[in-house]
């Protein structure tokens, strides 16, 4: 086996399957590619990306796997030519899915933080409304005392007004009574001091 090709298994191992009882491996094939082949690679692209029906934007798993092969066998044409060329490919391949892997976490962790931090702001928000109807709850209990006791207050105050003017008519009337009596008795008292001396 030539240098060029464990290079070539190194970048691109074989492929190992069992199918009736019997193990195939499948290797890299090491043949040059032609101007042909590498128009046949675009076309074919284009072809399984429209049949596997991959979003042309965004995020897409069909569209990244199928791009993936396409590189690899873009590595796999170069290092025929020339290994140290593949083997920097390759370095790049690796630091670009490296690179991409790094970002999908990131983009993860911060769809889990803006739904940690969706969930705490609706909890607050439920809290919240609770605390905003506990209030508006007492809220209406003291007022409903407010308004009892300016009920009661303007029952006593009525109450004690009606025994004011009772009491006012009473005093008078015993004042009315008491002068009456005086006069009577002033009465009898010069009648009695007129009356002649035996």
């Amino acid at each position: 086996m030539s240098q060029t090709e464990d290079i070539l298994n190194s970048i691109l191992p074989p492929r190992e399957w069992t199918q009736e009882d019997q193990l195939w491996v499948q290797y890299v094939s090491s043949t040059p590619a032609t101007r042909a082949d590498v128009v046949n690679l675009q076309e074919d692209l284009d072809k399984w990306l429209q049949q596997r029906q991959a979003r042309e934007t965004g995020i897409c798993p069909i569209r990244e796997e199928l791009y993936s092969q396409c590189f690899d066998e873009l590595i796999r044409q170069v290092t025929i030519i020339c290994a140290e060329r593949g083997l920097l490919l390759l370095r790049v391949r690796d630091e670009i899915r490296m690179t991409i892997c790094a970002y999908q976490s990131l983009y993860e962790s911060s769809i889990a933080f803006g739904m940690r931090k969706a969930l705490q702001a609706e909890q607050r928000r439920n809290q919240h409304n609770k605390k905003m109807k506990d209030l508006q709850v007492a809220n209406k209990k003291l007022r409903d005392e407010v308004e009892e006791l300016e009920n009661k207050i303007t029952q006593i105050e009525k109450h004690e007004a009606e025994r004011r003017e009772q009491e006012e008519r009473k005093h008078k009337e015993e004042v009315e009574s008491l002068k009456k009596l005086n006069a009577q008795r002033k009465e009898q008292l010069e009648a009695m001091l007129q009356a002649p001396k035996k």
